[in-house]
């Protein structure tokens, strides 16, 4: 890909991620204080924590971030779950929207991969969000064929996907990955098994379906 097209991709990409977090603001002004306290589809945490792991990358330097790792003993998994919490208890559910909205802009990245990951970021926890909350918001196609461009056997290592003898095949638009037993559902669902997730029962359909059910 040349210069020029790789400028106009990026363009591309940082214009959905802004795009995606007002539109997560706004969902997250709009829930009452039961649904930040309810479960996600991240373990152990509940929508406030999501919420304010989405926006730690906007509130913590390099420095504070390399800082808090030092702390959880080079344990990611352990620092991100520490600081979520904490953020959670010390800003208000309006704050913690706030923080989404008025960084729609922030160039910030993960650690690993460039704005494509940042789109997967928000995006996927925006869904781990809504999916357990049981609200229907479709996140719009374009968003999601950038990311479904981006999984490959090293992102599911990664996260931790076992897709292992099963082809994940959507049923609201042509794609399909892997080969084995079909497991079909909204392609936004199947994103989501991709990132390691499991969904609530309903949501797919196949033999091999059940492995990727919450209990």
């Amino acid at each position: 890909m040349g210069n020029t097209a790789q400028r106009r991709m990026t363009a591309q990409v940082r214009a959905e991620i802004a795009a995606e977090r007002r539109e997560l603001a706004d969902l997250l002004d709009g829930l009452s204080e039961k649904q930040w306290d309810a479960p996600t589809l991240c373990s152990g945490w509940r929508v406030r924590h999501v919420a304010a792991h989405m926006s730690m990358g906007f509130r913590y330097s390099f420095a504070k971030t390399a800082w808090e790792l030092v702390k959880a003993g080079g344990n990611l998994h352990r620092m991100t779950d520490r600081c979520a919490r904490a953020d959670a208890a010390a800003h208000s559910t309006r704050a913690l929207a706030a923080s989404m909205r008025d960084n729609a802009n922030h160039p910030w990245k993960p650690p690993v991969g460039g704005f494509e990951s940042a789109l997967g970021h928000d995006v996927v926890h925006g869904l781990d969000i809504t999916v357990a909350l049981g609200l229907d918001r479709r996140v719009p196609e374009e968003r999601l064929r950038i990311l479904l461009g981006t999984i490959s056997s090293r992102s599911l290592r990664f996260f931790g996907a076992d897709l292992l003898g099963v082809q994940l095949r959507a049923n609201d638009l042509d794609w399909t990955y892997g080969t084995g037993n079909p497991v079909s559902g909204t392609v936004q669902d199947l994103l989501l098994l991709a990132y390691g997730r499991k969904v609530p029962a309903g949501h797919l359909a196949g033999e091999q379906c059940d492995r990727f059910v919450m209990a």
